[in-house]
């Protein structure tokens, strides 16, 4: 017997501010889609401005799956999501509808479609060293170091992120070897599902730049500052973890505490934002099978509705 054709999943990737919330909403007015969300920082509650997280007049009309599913004050990992994804998936699929992964956390995207590889377990020791390296020479110094190990590795860990560069730099020195080197060659457990990746890209920088730009001091005219002093004035949150290392939040949390001033603060936001975009899209040129919509065109929209009609036809479906 032949092996039954594989459901489609539909992966609309994507840098920060490229608009991919939009064109989600908008196909799924077309489409038989349910979204799910493929955002680490929308994953967290009361993140909500400064993850440009759908309101809650946009979720009513298109809901978004696993957004608002954690505490911030906990974290939330790629195997989690990997897990929560794939039932969400199977959900939308008994229902005879298609899923729609929607987001800008490329590590999640690569976990979904290929699994975790094997990596070595945590040594108390080597973590122990590193972090005594750390409070000596700076966590930037120990990014550096990591980009000249592993420069997939160094360009998709933000400088900030230390316990991934911890872990990163852990990796290589109890197996030798580079992290993305090691995950590549690791047996992987992929999804059983074929997925339809469309990319939007932007035909230029500075009109991504512009909407980066644009969209922060959108984020603070609607209250960015409050939120974020709400989330201060709970006791179990601090700027270590996970969701307060988020871009936006960290930078308004230096802010509100003095630590640079608000000019600073806006400053530093938009620079670490356009960072974040320019690693998104590094890594979108070398994921696999991916189809490019060039964003700020007028029929971008058109483009992946066709590109999506193509691939429901090619499984006998018809929209």
């Amino acid at each position: 017997m032949s092996e039954p054709a594989r459901k489609l999943a539909i992966c609309l990737m994507g840098p920060t501010a490229s608009g991919k919330t939009a064109l989600a909403m908008w196909l799924r007015e077309r489409l038989p889609v349910e979204i799910i969300s493929v955002d680490s920082s929308q994953v967290y509650r009361g993140l909500d401005i400064g993850t440009a997280k759908p309101s809650a007049a946009e979720q009513v009309c298109a809901p978004h799956r696993l957004i608002d599913i954690r505490d911030p004050a906990l974290s939330y990992s790629a195997a989690e999501f990997r897990a929560d994804a794939l039932r969400e998936m199977a959900e939308i699929a008994r229902a005879g509808r298609i899923p729609l992964l929607v987001g800008g956390t490329m590590f999640y995207f690569h976990t979904l479609e290929y699994g975790l590889s094997s990596m070595p377990s945590a040594d108390a020791a080597v973590r122990a060293r590193l972090a005594a390296q750390a409070a000596r020479e700076g966590w930037p110094s120990l990014h550096a170091r990591l980009c000249e190990i592993d420069s997939i590795a160094g360009a998709r860990i933000m400088p900030q992120d230390t316990q991934r560069i911890q872990r990163a730099l852990e990796i290589f020195e109890l197996s030798g070897e580079a992290p993305s080197t090691l995950a590549r060659r690791a047996p992987r457990e992929p999804a059983p599902w074929r997925f339809l990746k469309l990319s939007l890209l932007p035909y230029d920088r500075v009109w991504l730049h512009e909407r980066i730009a644009t969209r922060f001091a959108t984020m603070l005219e609607q209250g960015l500052l409050e939120e974020v002093e709400g989330l201060r004035a709970r006791a179990d949150l601090h700027p270590g973890l996970p969701s307060m290392r988020t871009v936006g939040y960290r930078q308004v949390w230096e802010y509100l505490t003095g630590t640079v001033n608000y000019t600073e603060m806006v400053s530093r936001t938009l620079a670490a934002t356009r960072q974040l975009a320019k690693r998104q899209l590094t890594w979108l040129r070398s994921y696999p099978d991916v189809t490019v919509i060039e964003v700020a065109r007028s029929d971008h929209e058109e483009k992946a509705l066709g590109h999506v009609r193509q691939a429901v036809d090619l499984q006998d479906m018809r929209l």
